[in-house]
């Protein structure tokens, strides 16, 4: 946590000074229109505060989430050919059964020809031996009448009786080779259907990799199809986590660049692998979502929050607000304690144009003891609620400086700092500081 909140602390502070930069010229500019402060007031620091207050952390643990379409297909060809056509286009909604990509079937075509000739074939060939048969059988028939009359020799009979065995025996073969045949008759046909790749579900078809004139085989990945209106987020938990979290559980998907209260879908945790990876310790949760707005796309990687609970009631800070004294490694947070519960958030309208700060006002180091820790917030013991606490300039204070110029802002600017990203900070940074240049230049 330390680390986090030290690195917190440095962006939020480059803010502040570039914030600062510009309040200077402002106030320069404006010197006609006020009062002007003493020369000792350029050495008191600039500093932003937010009131404490009393309640409750929502529980959670911050993981990324990789997207999946529901049913997410790779569609390959089953053989090997050149792709004659090709019947979609990425983004393009089918059905399932829908032909997708058409090969070239003219060789297949030909094996089928082949297959149903030699059915043609081995049918005529049961029909002869079971003709054979036939005819042996009705002269046996007569054989054995004369037979029993004594008008026909025993050898006679003997004789007719090994035939029909054999013209029994091919018609068994005949058989069998009719039903050989018209298995290779269904084998290829069943290969030239399969020169029609079709949709194995109904979905929105994507990574297209199919050219017409393209040669492929079963390993050249076509397409790939899912149900982007049902989505899956799948998130990585550890045997530690189980600990707190298991299946209902309420998840926040974040959908924008910023995370921010505002900008999240609701779901559940659906599913988690009971088995553990035996390497790593860790298992697979998968959450069902509906995509509303079309706000995710299977492949991104989002920020999701698992509530899990609520902590104890205590003071509550933003995490910006913990200091760590980086020579006897106590945490606290700075108070403004000449600021009274009276004093009321300035309200940032305009980011080009801050509230005005207070004047030089006492400043004061307090330890407190970090009892509930949220992903924005935290909840101590060691102040009171009410209390107005440095939230970005702290290393300005870290000095034994004790007093500073403090802008009182509002918890929902703090928060909105704390969620944005490194690269977002820096930019509003440089972004101030060009402005601030072009106005002196002025």
């Amino acid at each position: 946590m330390k680390l986090s909140l030290s690195h917190k602390v440095l962006y939020l502070s480059l803010l502040l000074l570039a914030s600062s930069l510009t309040v200077s010229c402002s106030d320069e500019s404006n010197s006609n229109n006020g009062p002007a402060l003493g020369n000792s007031s350029s050495t008191v620091p600039s500093v932003e505060a937010v009131k404490s207050r009393y309640g409750a952390l929502p529980l959670s643990e911050r993981l990324s989430g990789t997207v999946y379409a529901k049913n997410q297909v790779s569609l390959y060809p089953e053989i090997p050919g050149k792709i004659e056509t090709v019947h979609v286009q990425n983004g393009d909604f089918v059905e399932k059964g829908d032909p997708i990509v058409s090969l070239q079937d003219n060789q297949y075509r030909e094996q089928v020809q082949q297959a149903r000739a030699n059915l043609r074939i081995n049918e005529a060939r049961l029909k002869q031996a079971q003709a054979r048969y036939n005819e042996l059988e009705a002269q046996y028939k007569r054989t054995k009448q004369l037979s029993d009359q004594q008008l026909s020799s025993e050898l006679e009979m003997e004789t007719l009786q090994a035939q029909m065995s054999s013209a029994e025996a091919d018609v068994d073969l005949a058989e069998a080779q009719l039903e050989q045949a018209q298995s290779s008759l269904q084998e290829q046909q069943d290969m030239l259907s399969k020169t029609v790749i079709k949709a194995p579900i109904s979905g929105t078809v994507g990574q297209r990799n199919a050219e017409t004139g393209m040669q492929v085989s079963s390993s050249t990945q076509l397409y790939t199809i899912g149900d982007l209106d049902n989505l899956r987020v799948e998130v990585v938990l550890t045997d530690q986590m189980l600990d707190n979290i298991e299946v209902g559980q309420t998840v926040r998907i974040y959908t924008g660049t910023n995370v921010n209260n505002s900008d999240f879908i609701e779901a559940e945790l659906s599913r988690i692998s009971p088995f553990l990876n035996n390497v790593t310790r860790s298992t697979e949760g998968e959450i069902d979502v509906q995509n509303t707005g079309n706000k995710l796309r299977p492949g991104m990687f989002v920020p999701v929050d698992i509530l899990y609970g609520q902590s104890e009631r205590a003071t509550l800070v933003p995490t910006s607000a913990i200091y760590t004294d980086p020579n006897s490694g106590e945490e606290g947070v700075f108070v403004a304690t000449s600021l009274g519960s009276e004093i009321q958030p300035a309200e940032q309208v305009n980011a080009d144009n801050p509230p005005p700060l207070t004047e030089p006002t006492d400043v004061q180091f307090k330890p407190v003891d970090v009892i509930a820790e949220g992903r924005m917030e935290v909840g101590i013991e060691g102040i009171e609620p009410g209390n107005w606490v440095v939230t970005v300039g702290q290393d300005l204070l870290s000095s034994g400086r004790q007093q500073a110029r403090v802008r009182t802002s509002s918890w929902e600017r703090i928060l909105a700092l704390q969620g944005l990203q490194r690269q977002d900070l820096l930019q509003q940074v440089l972004d101030r500081q060009t402005n601030t240049n072009d106005s002196s230049s002025q």
